[in-house]
């Protein structure tokens, strides 16, 4: 029988790719999308096919975290096997300026989803999206037994959904799984990530289109992955005899200054003569250092990472280039482009 997966936060980076893995294999894959006036589902666009043709296996529901009925109702109406629950607000800087919001979407959501799950006579496997931050404060390397120390709202309220999920693991018997997951992007980051920023900024420079880029703090330690791999990783801890909770990680810690360095030559940039300080982008406060020790998921998954953050810098930059050269945008300059590519 063909298995059902619903994904929240199916339209981000992880939903999109995740939904690709899974057509891949053979799912029928259901996404919630919150209601919006304007259309956001461009990172789907690829993989859509109009349901109302046989060969359709992927759906998209309207819906939140917030509405505790509507999660029960789709439950109830798609039957899932597995449940990946990645929707979130997931802007650290902007979990300072509303952290009501981010702690209801985050940590409540993560209940209401839990509790509509346990209503189920049948209850599907459930993946909960965690995060390195986590760790916070707490020095790296950084794996499944390194007590959390939680430095800005998003990451309280992931702390949250991290033990709600475990405690209902405990509680109710429920498949449950927490993936905590250490930095991974991708040309499908959303732009005002700082790594996509980044990379955006560069192709915009290039094609006469930008000549500054505001930034904050250059000194934070990252361990960047890429996403594509990290949800191989998720669809795998799901696939285990057992629920347990897995660290995903390269292993290697970059600063945002060396993402930067190795952005900007990779296309013969100076970084220096385009970047400036900006102190609106500053945390009041900061995780220093996050590394990861993936040793478990790549023992007991499979699992192994093979593109580093810097490597992923210059796979963006390449990216954004490209994606830049086909935009019906007349402010772009395509003789820049085009002769930088021929160059390269």
């Amino acid at each position: 029988m063909t298995k059902k997966a619903l994904i929240t936060g199916i339209t981000g980076q992880d939903g999109s790719y995740l939904a690709e893995l899974l057509l891949n294999k053979g799912y029928e894959v259901h996404g919630l999308v919150r209601w919006a006036s304007a259309k956001n589902t461009s990172r789907l666009d690829h993989i859509y096919v109009d349901p109302h043709l046989p060969e359709a296996r992927l759906f998209l529901h309207y819906g939140d975290l917030g509405d505790g009925a509507r999660l029960v109702n789709l439950l109830q109406e798609t039957s899932p096997d597995e449940v990946y629950n990645l929707a979130s607000q997931s802007q650290v800087r902007a979990s300072f300026d509303q952290p009501e919001n981010t702690s209801d979407i985050n940590a409540i959501g993560t209940l209401r989803l839990l509790e509509a799950i346990r209503q189920l006579d049948v209850t599907p496997r459930f993946y909960q999206a965690s995060t390195s931050e986590l760790f916070g404060a707490t020095p790296p390397p950084q794996n499944e037994k390194t007590p959390f120390y939680p430095r800005s709202p998003y990451a309280v309220s992931k702390l949250y959904s991290y033990w709600i999920t475990k405690n209902y693991r405990e509680a109710f018997g429920l498949f449950a799984v927490n993936g905590i997951l250490f930095n991974h992007e991708s040309p499908r980051r959303g732009e005002t990530f700082i790594t996509r920023k980044i990379t955006l900024a560069i192709a915009n420079i290039l094609s006469g289109n930008q000549t500054e880029l505001y930034l904050g703090n250059l000194d934070s330690i990252r361990d960047w992955g890429y996403a594509p791999e990290y949800v191989e990783g998720i669809w795998r801890s799901l696939q285990t005899d057992t629920p347990d909770d897995y660290v995903l990680a390269t292993g290697l810690g970059f600063t945002v200054r060396d993402f930067l360095e190795t952005a900007f030559s990779h296309v013969g940039l100076d970084w220096q003569e385009y970047v400036k300080f900006d102190d609106r982008y500053i945390r009041p406060t900061e995780a220093d250092s996050l590394i990861g020790d993936s040793s478990k998921a790549q023992e007991k998954l499979g699992w192994k990472p093979t593109i580093n953050g810097l490597e992923l810098a210059r796979l963006m930059v390449d990216a954004d280039l490209e994606r830049l050269k086909h935009e019906t945008n007349p402010w772009v300059d395509r003789v820049k482009l085009a002769s930088w590519t021929e160059h390269k």
